[in-house]
């Protein structure tokens, strides 16, 4: 395969709130360590739900990292988003006013929206009357809301725009932001997804997909690839990243970077009851075609980890169909934190940027019975280390979404 390296974008800065950690260099090293961010529910009691386990941020104070002005506006999903924001501008020592601020744009996703926000303000309207409710309402439950939110505060009036995709819907954002990049709409672009919907009213709407785990125990209620899953726990936070333009007219001096994303591809599973496969493996190819990669340069598969036994019956199928069977090392994070909807998939680039650079795939934590079927090669108890170069990233959303995102180490 061949491919130009002008379609090539770089990441020059990281930023991260998650259950095990806020800022990307807490997260990693929780994540070698095989840190627990999963535990009870603590916003609310949990007893009358038939799930009671979460992986929430702890000791996340919003009047310590933001303007007050903005607390009354905002819900705590988009507080998380400000400051993995401005890490990851932090990070990148991005100057926005030196490169422009109609060079700068922000792309996110999210899938759930303000819901602690939104619930509270409801129950005043019920409780209290319309005079009572929050003038703030009118925008803070709405999914665009952490992208208006970012460039406002940083004033990046480039290219804008938000992706709702469930699960996939973080990939899904990076890969807008790289195509923005690439037809020349400025030189940098954050982008990611953060979510956060742990009020009861988006409790019950997790529960409603009918995959959540009902086992109380955090060792064991979240098991992908292991021959005893029997669903997922919901998880908080997620990962912003800065992306900027690799060609050199555009490109700033003197940046490291990260990494690079040289691939992306979104596909969709067809309806139920149609004699077609399911798309995820599609996606794979398509993005290793889209990165000019044949599967043998594939190092690392961050994996899309579901933790229901039918998807991951799936996403085992496409990685033996693409990489034959334990042809690639695979890796699920999300072990730690639990699925983060539209933040999963850019957490778990951080997590593939990290892992490249350090050459170490961390493991997945709990895995006491792989299903002897799937035939992966999924990294777990310990770290694994050696040399890495390529990584891909893949996440599914509810309702057929797929994304695969390929990261590579930055050019030499």
């Amino acid at each position: 395969m061949s491919r130009s390296a002008s379609t090539d974008v770089l990441i020059t800065g990281l930023g991260v709130t998650a259950p095990t950690g806020l800022g990307p260099k807490e997260y990693w090293n929780a994540t070698l360590a095989g840190g627990q961010g999963i535990a009870p529910l603590r916003e609310f009691d949990p007893e009358p739900y038939t799930a009671r386990l979460a992986g929430q941020i702890t000791g996340f104070d919003a009047a310590a990292h933001l303007p007050g002005r903005l607390l009354p506006q905002t819900d705590r999903v988009t507080r998380l988003a400000l400051v993995a924001a401005e890490q990851a501008l932090e990070d990148a020592q991005a100057d926005i006013g030196e490169l422009g601020t109609y060079e700068c744009g922000v792309v996110t996703s999210n899938a759930t929206g303000g819901f602690e926000f939104s619930h509270r303000e409801m129950r005043k309207l019920w409780s209290k009357g319309p005079q009572h409710v929050s003038v703030y309402q009118c925008f803070a439950w709405f999914y665009a809301v952490n992208t208006g939110q970012i460039s406002i505060r940083h004033k990046m009036r480039g290219p804008g725009g938000v992706v709702v995709a469930e699960q996939a819907g973080g990939l899904d954002a990076i890969g807008l932001a790289r195509r923005t990049l690439n037809r020349g709409r400025g030189r940098l672009m954050l982008t990611g997804g953060v979510e956060s919907s742990f009020d009861p009213w988006g409790w019950v709407s997790h529960l409603a997909s009918g995959s959540v785990s009902t086992a109380t125990d955090p060792a064991t209620a979240y098991l992908p690839f292991d021959r005893r899953a029997e669903g997922y726990v919901p998880g908080e936070g997620g990962a912003v990243l800065v992306m900027e333009a690799a060609d050199p007219g555009r490109a700033r001096p003197g940046r490291a970077p990260y990494g690079r994303i040289t691939g992306h591809a979104s596909t969709f599973d067809p309806a139920p009851g149609v004699p077609r496969p399911p798309g995820l493996q599609r996606a794979i190819e398509l993005a290793l075609a889209d990165a000019g990669l044949r599967p043998d340069a594939v190092d690392l598969v961050v994996a899309d980890a579901a933790g229901v036994p039918e998807l991951d019956a799936r996403e085992a199928a496409a990685l033996r169909a693409v990489f034959g069977p334990f042809g690639v090392p695979v890796c699920a994070p999300k072990t730690m934190v639990g699925r983060l909807m539209a933040g999963g998939g850019p957490l778990d680039v951080v997590c593939a940027l990290l892992a490249l650079r350090d050459g170490v795939i961390p493991p997945a934590v709990n895995i006491g019975e792989p299903a002897a079927d799937h035939r992966i090669d999924l990294v777990r108890d310990e770290p694994r280390f050696g040399p890495l170069s390529t990584a891909l990233v893949l996440a599914r959303g509810a309702g057929g979404f797929n994304s695969a995102v390929v990261v590579e180490r930055p050019p030499s």
